[in-house]
């Protein structure tokens, strides 16, 4: 393994970076506060290629490999968690179910507006009652008359509600499947695993479908989250993603891959996080010298700076076993539940360091904090990464 970054990849880091300094920074105040999604930011984002990095370019894509769109999502989160989620989220939920399952005439119809900013796409998997058991799902699609009819509702779907979103990846039931043949969903084997799970694709304009922004929220304020609802949902049969049934691994596999991408939004908010937390102890001063010169402060520091380089040689290994056409699904659940803890911890010191300070909104360590938290849930919690870990080591005699 050669972890050594090429002139392109270094190349991008330095433009990502001084993008999320330039154009980034100077807003995520307001638009937190406001809890905001900005448009212009992700049309620039879409003009810098990063809403289809790994997609053929004669797609639209820029045919990058995985350790470069883990790059360009760790330099964004470095500086705001939000945006790196409207990218990831729409890489690698929005554009990559229709990319690798989808057929060449969906590929030709969505992919190319998605690529450029001019659409998002969302992924419609969570529900009320479907969150970690997704195998659980109660929305249902009916086939009539060549079209299928969705009834039902998703919940914290992000970038399901923007506006320039054009539409969603909506996992549903379509039926009843054969005997349970080893699906391996969260949960009991029972009559949850006999549903047949098909995913279609749902433009946002279509009629009895509503997509609603949430609000309130403790993390990623400037990111879309949404309510999707389903009412008599009337689609044409095409619009089914690849096979009848095929929906749970189309799911599964696309969870494999978009951890990387929470993986490196734990590791450039750790990053940012640590960052701050060095500068201000370098000039915060107490008892006539540095607090950064304290042990207890430097020991603190010393911790944050080695586990994420730890951090970033797992993830950058499980994007070289994806690059390289190996198996990455255990390196990407690892990678995924290691950098969001080692997140969790940095984060924690980083606030302990600015002391009071670090409890106040306009010191974005206050962000980071509350922006961290989303990674331990999103994209299968960190109990279920510990289970699919846990499962490759054979700890379980009942399967």
């Amino acid at each position: 393994m050669n972890f050594e970054l090429t002139e392109e990849q270094n190349l991008l880091r330095k433009t990502i970076r001084e993008f999320a300094e330039g154009e980034i920074k100077p807003k995520i105040f307001e638009l937190d506060r406001k809890e905001e999604f900005s448009l212009g930011l992700t049309q620039k984002m879409g003009e810098l290629g990063l809403l289809g990095m790994a997609v053929d370019p004669k797609y639209g894509g820029q045919g990058l490999c995985s350790l470069s769109y883990v790059i360009a999502v760790e330099e964004l989160a470095r500086v705001d968690a939000s945006q790196a989620a409207t990218v990831a989220a729409h890489n690698s939920l929005g554009i990559g179910p229709i990319y690798h399952f989808g057929s060449e005439e969906q590929k030709k119809k969505y992919l190319p507006d998605l690529c450029t900013g001019k659409k998002l796409w969302s992924f419609g998997l969570t529900e009320p009652n479907a969150g970690s058991d997704a195998g659980n799902s109660q929305t249902t699609a009916e086939l009539k008359n060549g079209n299928w009819i969705i009834n039902g509702s998703k919940i914290f779907i992000t970038n399901g509600a923007t506006q320039i979103t054009g539409g969603s990846t909506v996992q549903t039931i379509t039926g009843t499947l054969r005997p349970f043949d080893k699906l391996r969903v969260s949960g009991p084997q029972d009559d949850r695993a006999k549903k047949e799970i098909s995913c279609i694709l749902v433009d946002q304009n279509t009629p009895g479908f509503t997509a609603k922004a949430m609000h309130n929220k403790l993390v990623w304020r400037s990111s879309n989250t949404a309510e999707l609802y389903f009412d008599n949902v009337k689609v044409p049969e095409g619009n089914l993603l690849g096979k009848r049934g095929d929906g749970f691994r189309q799911m599964l596999a696309t969870l494999d891959s978009g951890r990387l991408g929470i993986a490196a939004m734990g590791l450039g908010g750790a990053q940012g996080a640590f960052e701050a937390a060095l500068q201000y102890t370098k000039e915060r001063r107490a008892f006539g010298k540095a607090i950064a010169s304290f042990q207890v402060n430097a020991f603190k520091l010393a911790d944050c700076a080695t586990e994420i380089e730890a951090a970033r040689n797992l993830l950058y290994k499980a994007c070289w076993a994806k690059d390289n056409g190996k198996k990455f699904k255990i390196l990407a659940a690892q990678a995924k539940l290691y950098c969001s803890e080692v997140m969790h911890r940095v984060v924690n010191h980083a606030v302990q360091l600015h002391g009071g300070y670090g409890l106040m909104e306009e010191y974005p360590v206050a962000r980071f904090y509350r922006d961290q938290k989303l990674l331990e849930i999103g994209e299968g919690t960190s109990e279920v990464q510990r289970i699919i870990i846990s499962r490759d080591l054979g700890c379980y005699e009942d399967l």
